[in-house]
């Protein structure tokens, strides 16, 4: 080949370099967040969530992108709070048991029997009580979007028997999440609870280290659980959610108008997928019933009482504090 040759296609090579560099820097979101989660993709918030996020960039004429990550792809929940905290992720969705091994009051909303209704959930988090937990966030430089996601009121499975008084619970292995408020509750009702991460849990069950768990429908059916457990006991103990949470310096690198943008999709897509896990609770109990699953409704009176003449309401009364607790007796009634 000629050194002329050679030459013109280096000059060739170093023009269409040139014009790809400048294509991508023109095609490329001037900001970009990862936005990590815990649940499978097929669960309706993974859904909700791909839709916010094409509605940002979108809105945003392609300047913002946020890309998901399901089934914790990015770490585990206690991993992603750390990488929150200290900036190495912009973006994700933690469970209130997760968040509060940091900040202890976002866990307030689930205290044992506190609601009766998903009506009676949103009055209270989309209300003052949400409001206190999101600036109890803001103060450990953790910012909250407003509208908390639904991953729904916690159901008992075993494989043994039905769960129909707290006697069923006496001495019961069932495995919790990590949480020390959630691992009192069951130990008020008698119970024998163990924390073991949620992606143990098939196994956990499998192996028979623990005898049962708790979990929304929605993940009893999507996570299998049916396959090695084989009664559910509807106690509706208590109802958990998920706050889409970004770290400070991610937030505030971002412009007014594209914090309108995030903020109002994500919202809106929390919003949907509560519907969402509401209309799933029934839909799941068919398939899971369809599946051999049995189900029965315990009385949750005798539940109640029993945290009550326990101690357990007056105990964590007095760890979260005055303040918080009336807030959450405003939605609940009078627990302590």
């Amino acid at each position: 080949m000629s050194r002329r040759r050679l030459f013109k296609l280096s000059v060739g090579a170093a023009a269409l370099a040139t014009f790809n560099i400048h294509t991508r820097r023109a095609n490329a979101a001037e900001f970009v967040l990862k936005w990590g989660h815990d649940l499978p993709v097929i669960h309706p918030l993974i859904v909700r969530a791909k839709e916010a996020a094409e509605r940002v960039k979108a809105e945003s004429g392609g300047r913002l992108e946020v890309l998901v990550f399901p089934a914790n792809q990015l770490g585990s929940d206690s991993d992603t709070l750390n990488q929150i905290r200290t900036g190495a992720l912009e973006m994700a969705n933690l469970p209130e048991t997760i968040i509060s091994t940091l900040i202890p009051v976002v866990a307030i909303n689930t205290i044992g029997f506190a609601f009766k209704s998903y009506s009676d959930v949103w009055t209270a988090m989309d209300g003052a009580l949400g409001a206190y937990i999101r600036a109890q966030m803001s103060k450990a430089n953790i910012i909250s979007i407003e509208k908390v996601w639904n991953t729904g009121f916690r159901q008992i499975t075993t494989s043994g028997g039905p769960v129909k008084s707290p006697d069923d619970l006496k001495s019961f292995r069932i495995r919790v999440p990590v949480t020390p408020l959630w691992t009192s509750m069951f130990k008020s009702l008698g119970a024998a609870p163990t924390s073991i991460n949620f992606n143990e849990l098939y196994t956990a069950l499998q192996t028979r280290v623990v005898d049962g768990q708790e979990n929304p429908l929605s993940l009893i059916l999507t996570a299998k659980l049916f396959e090695v457990q084989k009664y559910c006991s509807i106690t509706n103990h208590l109802w958990s959610g998920q706050w889409t949470v970004l770290s400070r310096p991610a937030w505030e690198r971002l412009p007014n108008d594209l914090r309108e943008i995030l903020s109002k999709n994500v919202n809106a897509a929390a919003v949907a997928e509560r519907a969402d896990v509401e209309k799933f609770d029934p839909d799941s109990r068919t398939e899971l019933i369809s599946k051999g699953m049995i189900f029965n409704e315990p009385e949750i009176a005798p539940f109640r009482d029993m945290l009550a003449k326990s101690g357990f309401y007056a105990e964590w009364k007095q760890k979260f504090g005055d303040e918080a607790w009336a807030l959450l007796e405003k939605y609940s009634g009078k627990l302590a």
